[in-house]
């Protein structure tokens, strides 16, 4: 797939599937565009999609089969946008940092990585009414092959990353803050006190491996939605 160059070619990449639930498309939005007009153009749109496609095989679709529907609330920026964000202080870290996970094209093989800030909203009713977000940060550390995570005051919002080897780390700004598990440490919460965390939890569901590209290209529709 070439480079996006027009609003034809953008649509097209948009509409590219992830995975049994997720497109392009549903990663795609950015305030930085909308109100700066800075477009979000992939770099390498095949990176980006390899990538992507790993990233909700192993985590977003098992928590949207899990927990209902999750929010996005910032996913796939590229390289131009993410520095003009960085530049004018607008929450991006800056390209090359290594927990820069909002980037999907910038590296591959062992150096691959994709997240997105996401919302759990069956679990940000509760954390509205005072339950503690490492409830969910040990759900997802006992379920899902995740890489770092690290959560955010508002809606126990959290940012969400895979990478091929899992660096397994997770860090909060909310109370308590700062490194909750650290990489190549274990949890200070033995097994059963975390599991008693989260005991009314829904079982896990959705786990598969990554959407294959011919299946993606079958089901990615052609009607211009």
């Amino acid at each position: 797939m070439r480079k996006p160059a027009s609003t034809w070619s953008l649509e097209t990449f948009g509409r590219q599937r992830l995975s049994q639930h997720f497109f392009m498309r549903d990663f795609m939005y950015s305030e930085i565009t909308g109100f700066h007009g800075v477009p979000n153009l992939p770099e390498n749109p095949d990176l980006a999609l390899e990538n992507g496609r790993a990233f909700c095989a192993a985590l977003m679709d098992p928590l949207e089969e899990t927990f209902g529907r999750i929010a996005v609330r910032s996913g796939y920026r590229s390289p131009a946008l993410n520095r003009y964000g960085n530049e004018n202080k607008l929450n991006c870290a800056h390209n090359d940092h290594p927990l820069e996970c909002h980037i999907w094209d910038r590296g591959g093989g062992d150096q691959a990585i994709a997240g997105a800030s996401v919302v759990v909203p069956w679990f940000a009713d509760q954390y509205g009414q005072g339950r503690d977000w490492r409830d969910l940060a040990w759900w997802v550390h006992d379920h899902l092959p995740y890489s770092e995570m690290w959560f955010f005051p508002k809606l126990a919002a959290f940012n969400l990353v895979w990478r091929p080897e899992p660096w397994r780390t997770i860090s909060s700004y909310v109370a308590p803050r700062g490194m909750l598990l650290r990489r190549g440490e274990s949890p200070d919460e033995p097994r059963a006190a975390r599991q008693a965390r989260y005991a009314d939890f829904p079982p896990l569901r959705g786990l598969r491996p990554p959407v294959s590209v011919a299946y993606a290209a079958a089901t990615s529709g052609g009607d211009g939605s």
